[in-house]
Order: structure tokens, then C-alpha cells, then sequence
């Protein structure tokens, strides 16, 4: 019986870590741009001026 409420007490204070890195990611904005990334693959990188193009 003691091993159960060890088990839940440890299962309880994981959810509770994970829990405020979840409210802690969203305070520091880790989720305030959900558009940018999923159309960031449909267009190609642009070489600048002083980036050599090489070519195979």
C-alpha cells in the first residue's frame, strides 16, 4: 500500500512539473506564432550578396 501512494505522489509531482513548463513556455511566448513555421518550407532561401552560389 505504501509503494501505490509513493507512486502516485511521484506521478502527481511529474504532472505538476510538466504542467508549469507548459504555462511557463506560453508566459514566455513560445507559442505566439503557430502560422510562420508550417509555411517557412514553402519558400526558398534567398542567397545574399556575399553568400557564394556553388554549384555540383
Amino acid at each position: 500500500m505504501l509503494l501505490i501512494v509513493g507512486l502516485i505522489l511521484i506521478s502527481l509531482t511529474l504532472a505538476l512539473g510538466f504542467l508549469g513548463a507548459f504555462f511557463w513556455a506560453v508566459k514566455t511566448g513560445q507559442y505566439d506564432d503557430t502560422e510562420t513555421p508550417s509555411r517557412r518550407i514553402l519558400f526558398d532561401n534567398k542567397t545574399t550578396k556575399n553568400e557564394p552560389i556553388i554549384k555540383n
